[in-house]
């Protein structure tokens, strides 16, 4: 009896192929300890509430219009009942994100990688690797200029006005610049992703640099907070260094590519030219000998 009894665990598939709703059930199990880090990162958040809100004010508190309410403290507005509860939430969930971030990531990286090859599980070993330096690059470097942008800013009132900021308005003010920056700082490695996959050349690259260049400035201007010229600048300038150095690292990836006849001369609905072979094709039949003859 014994042995007419069926495994109910089916051997793994070498390939990492599976049923449907075997991937419904690893989605929902990865989803699941996402869910519970980020949970844990919250409440971790919530504990070192204090000095994480005096690390995100520290930019306000450096700019005149911080101590027109109380002179030499640094003061912020709340207006509703519930807004202080909500803020220590927000900024709670923030810092949950963060400290969760290596656990969902690597759940999301787990759950795609069966389905790639060998050579893409180590291209996306180090596209991850690369992606959380650059965002954390791009959010230190609006947290640094955040100081000076804001007294720009604020500082196109009268003179005998007196800036009244919001705590919900400020804290969305720097999840937005922070958020801009760290995802802008990526767009570096998304154009080698495209390039590896064959998607975009270098030649592409090349051709469109221009207009990539205005259109990185016409972005800066236009996504971040108050627009002012500090960071527009600040934001397209690293994007525009970081752009040369994808195109660059696309001409060093094509050049070592062996050598492969270029088509990309010919418009879309142009036919590439057939390669003639002179050599005669051999007419055998099945069953037939190729030596013999009728």
């Amino acid at each position: 009896m014994a042995l007419l009894k069926r495994s109910s665990q089916p051997a793994p598939d070498p390939e990492g192929r599976m049923p449907l709703m075997e991937h419904l059930r690893e989605l929902r199990n990865r989803l699941l300890i996402a869910t519970i880090a980020v949970v844990v990162g919250i409440i971790i958040g919530w504990i070192v509430f204090d000095p994480v809100w005096a690390f995100i004010k520290e930019p306000f508190c450096e700019t005149p219009q911080a101590q027109q309410l109380r002179v030499g403290e640094c003061t912020l507005t709340y207006g509703g009942i519930f807004q202080s509860f909500f803020l220590t939430l927000k900024v709670s969930a923030m810092v949950g994100v963060v400290v969760s971030s290596p656990v969902w990531l690597y759940q999301i990286w787990a759950f795609v990688t069966p389905a790639l090859y060998r050579n893409e599980k180590r291209y996306s070993i180090a596209f991850l690797g690369l992606a959380i330096p650059l965002f954390m690059v791009g959010a230190l470097l609006a947290y640094v200029i955040m100081d000076t942008s804001l007294a720009i800013l604020l500082g196109f009132a009268p003179s005998d006005a007196v800036a009244i900021i919001q705590i919900d308005e400020y804290v969305n003010y720097v999840l937005i610049m922070i958020v801009i920056f760290g995802v802008s700082f990526e767009l570096p490695l998304l154009l080698v992703f495209l390039n590896i996959i064959g998607v975009l050349s270098h030649a592409t690259v090349k051709k469109n640099r221009r207009w990539v260049v205005f259109a990185m400035f016409v972005f800066g201007a236009v996504i971040t907070p108050g627009g002012d010229p500090l960071t527009m600048m600040a934001l397209a300038a690293p994007m525009v260094v970081l752009y040369f150095l994808a195109e660059f690292f696309m001409f060093m990836r094509e050049k070592r590519m062996p050598a492969t006849e270029d088509f990309s001369h010919l418009s879309d609905d142009e036919a590439s030219p057939l390669v003639e072979d002179s050599a005669p094709l051999e007419d055998e039949r099945p069953g037939e000998d190729s030596g013999s003859t009728r």
